[in-house]
């Protein structure tokens, strides 16, 4: 099943996606694909009201309207840094024996069309395509990886962009290079496990201004969907809507002899497997 969220900033609905692109409005039955709904069984509902035919029934909403992040605002926002090898030799740094965690700010979360704000003093604008994970059901101590899976609301496209000065060259953590306003364009689905084949892998991709940047899969995950999840719920209690970034894959601006930036103008589009595939323009901050 694939969730979106329909409308204006602020006036997202919610809705299921039909095969034909068809968007039918669930608000009649849930206000919001938020931690509530989630932690209620809200998708195992959608599932069984559409395998019974009642979500078809339903009125639909334009397809030409905005498409919000697919889901409510997370309560965390936890990224996996250097979590595919490559990566972390393109960076300069060692492949980590430990899952290497970072938070962002929850309010950098944006639609996947929506304009990305270059920040005040920026010089170094990055882009990271990721796999996100949507959390389902409450993690806590979890007994073992296999623990996860049953966790899991579903997966969605996340572009982690990144602000280099601030993250590396300004001192302190990350998060201040990582949290700026819109630095996390979101979707456009939350995809339900069900309909992703995790087997072979799942392929990763980002352009800027149409010229590939980034290729991967996440076969290629120094640290695992199920690993990451357990691992964090031994530090910190996940709850349902909680979004978990797991990492970028090679092809970052960071990586270049010569980085070519993000810059005012450019748009970056980005897509995984039976996820979908964003864009986003970047415009300087007002």
């Amino acid at each position: 099943m694939k969730l979106i969220r329909v409308g204006a900033v602020g006036a997202e609905v919610p809705a299921v996606l039909g095969p034909a692109g068809e968007r039918y409005d669930v608000s009649s039955i849930t206000p919001d694909f938020d931690s509530a709904f989630l932690a209620g069984g809200g998708i195992a509902d959608l599932q069984r009201l559409w395998a019974a035919g009642d979500i078809q029934a339903l009125p639909t909403l334009p397809d030409d309207a905005r498409l919000g992040a697919p889901i409510a605002r997370p309560g965390h926002l936890v990224c996996a840094g250097l979590n595919y090898a490559d990566h972390a030799a393109e960076s300069g740094m060692a492949i980590p024996e430990e899952p290497l965690l970072f938070t962002k700010a929850p309010n950098t979360v944006i639609g996947p069309t929506d304009d990305v704000h270059i920040p005040r003093g920026a010089t170094k604008v990055d882009y990271e395509v990721e796999l996100g994970i949507v959390i389902g059901a409450t993690c806590r101590y979890l007994e073992s990886p296999a623990d996860a899976w049953s966790r899991i609301a579903g997966f969605v496209v996340s572009n982690d962009v990144s602000e280099r000065s601030f993250q590396l060259d300004r001192g302190g953590q990350w998060m201040k290079g990582k949290s700026a306003e819109t630095f996390n364009p979101l979707g456009p689905w939350l995809v339900t496990p069900d309909e992703l084949d995790f087997g072979a892998g799942l392929d990763l991709w980002l352009d800027v201004d149409g010229v590939r940047r980034q290729t991967g899969s996440t076969s290629a995950l120094i640290f695992g969907v199920d690993v990451l999840v357990h691992y964090i719920s031994q530090f910190l209690v996940l709850d349902p809507g909680d979004l978990i970034n797991t990492g970028t894959p090679p092809g970052v601006a960071m990586g270049m002899a010569e980085p070519a930036w993000v810059q005012p103008g450019q748009v970056v589009t980005a897509g995984i497997t039976g996820l979908g595939e964003q864009r986003s323009r970047f415009v300087s901050a007002p």
